[in-house]
């Protein structure tokens, strides 16, 4: 096969991710199959695609590249992102590949590739191998072609979600949810038959022209709709999941959106009520707040490298019972270390159960003591610039500087990380201090006014 002509910009940290056709089309797509295949020589693996209008061809491509390569393949249909972790290790597959590019605008898409137990194929750990492959065309000659036959895992996946909670304890609460239009009903529809909760469903059709935005609530923009639902219904909680429903956002009963650093509080405590001495992971964005709260909780707390590929494998190396991203993405042991947007909503709605707390209450003082400035993106394009002209600026002053990603520069009172987006041209800033809301917001402004005049 001839050499593929056309960018490599798809090709990210962690996975495959472009825009249609200059960075991704299914030419490639074919290519990412077969190089896969002829690389790694699994036997069996699944495929399964996002909503987006591009993504049928784009699964039909992969799995005609794995099929050439011998593979027999699972095609598990429309599905989120974990549902292919899940596939592939619930039924001991040799890996798998979803077809999404997550958050991104619908003239995108991607590939996510994955290993046997869902362990993530990455720059580091086999990507730039499939890359070279792939647009090279050097591939042998199809020997044995592989067959693909259509699996519904929806009983099986529904199963074991429900198994992270005890439905008997959950009461009938009245939750606000929201797909985006995204893929996230094709499991709720079938969970919310389980539960004795009282839901009020917004765009849940799944619609890949994405006609209300880009299914993505790290943007606040997206977040009026399930905020005003909230009040208006009185509901106990919002809950709004990203397109592939990998990372789930929450709303307390008051409508406010709760940042997702505050959620790692919430379920580190969870889980090591339920299991004392075990160990979390946590990214170094923000982690005041879940350091305090595993010391307090008897837990032994890790810090990991940001992005999901670093996250799964600190996980596994000291067998982590739950690890989570501040940007709402939740690790957990029992999901084979992986990242699901489906488990933490289930666990919050049997603690707000459980407990008769609300969920504004369960997380005020972590609030109070810990403010902070959420993420907040600013474009650049030249981010080492701008990382060492930050550490110049701030570094002489600090108590400690760390460098495991991005720069974090940490004071007594106050502490902040700047640190390249792996998949955008941008840079991502996070800040934390000790109680102090004035000194937050002032430090906030004073970084992001200076950041801005190096762009």
């Amino acid at each position: 096969m001839n050499e593929l002509h056309m960018a490599h910009t798809g090709f990210k940290a962690y996975d495959i991710r472009g825009v249609i056709p200059d960075e991704i089309n299914e030419e490639l797509a074919y290519r990412v199959g077969r190089a896969y295949a002829e690389l790694y020589h699994p036997k069996t693996m699944c495929v399964g695609y996002d909503v987006r209008k591009s993504s049928p061809a784009f699964c039909k491509a992969v799995c005609d590249g794995l099929t050439d390569g011998g593979v027999h393949v699972y095609n598990i249909g429309l599905c989120g992102t974990e549902m292919v972790y899940f596939t592939t290790f619930y039924y001991k597959l040799d890996g798998g590949i979803m077809i999404t590019a997550s958050h991104n605008p619908s003239n995108c898409n991607g590939l996510k590739i994955v290993r046997e137990e869902g362990k993530p194929v990455s720059s580091d750990t086999g990507l730039k191998e499939v890359e070279k492959l792939a647009f090279s065309g050097d591939f042998g000659e199809i020997v044995h072609k592989g067959t693909v036959e259509k699996k519904d895992i929806l009983d099986d996946y529904v199963q074991h979600l429900l198994s992270y909670v005890d439905v008997s304890r959950m009461k009938p609460l009245h939750i606000v949810v929201n797909a985006g239009n995204g893929c996230a009903n094709v499991v709720f529809s079938r969970l919310k038959e389980h539960l004795p909760i009282h839901f009020t469903e917004m765009l849940m059709q799944p619609d890949g022209d994405f006609p209300n935005g880009v299914p993505n609530p790290m943007l606040p923009e997206n977040r009026q709709e399930v905020i005003k639902k909230v009040l208006e219904v009185k509901a106990d909680m919002g809950i709004a999941w990203d397109g592939d429903f990998d990372r789930c956002f929450f709303f307390d009963e008051n409508g406010k959106f709760i940042e997702g650093y505050y959620m790692v509080g919430l379920l580190a405590t969870y889980f090591l009520k339920k299991h004392p001495g075990e160990t979390i992971i946590h990214d170094p964005r923000l982690y005041w707040n879940t350091q305090k709260i595993v010391a307090e909780c008897g837990g032994k707390a890790v810090e990991s490298k940001g992005g999901h590929a670093f996250m799964k494998e600190t996980m596994r190396r000291v067998h982590g019972i739950y690890g989570a991203e501040m940007s709402a993405h939740h690790f957990f042991r029992d999901f084979s270390y992986c990242d699901s947007g489906m488990i933490p909503w289930l666990i919050v709605a049997q603690l707000v159960s459980e407990t008769g707390i609300s969920l504004a209450d369960m997380v005020s003082h972590m609030e109070e003591e810990f403010p902070c400035s959420g993420e907040i993106n600013l474009p650049a394009s030249d981010t080492k610039k701008v990382l060492a002209a930050v550490r110049d600026k701030y570094a002489k002053d600090a108590v400690s500087v760390d460098t495991i990603d991005g720069i974090g520069i940490n004071f007594e009172n106050w502490r902040f990380n700047l640190r390249p987006s792996n998949t955008e041209p941008l840079i991502r800033f996070n800040l934390e201090t000790r109680g102090d809301r004035k000194l937050m917001e002032e430090k906030r402004d004073e970084i992001v006014a200076f950041v801005k005049t190096l762009l």
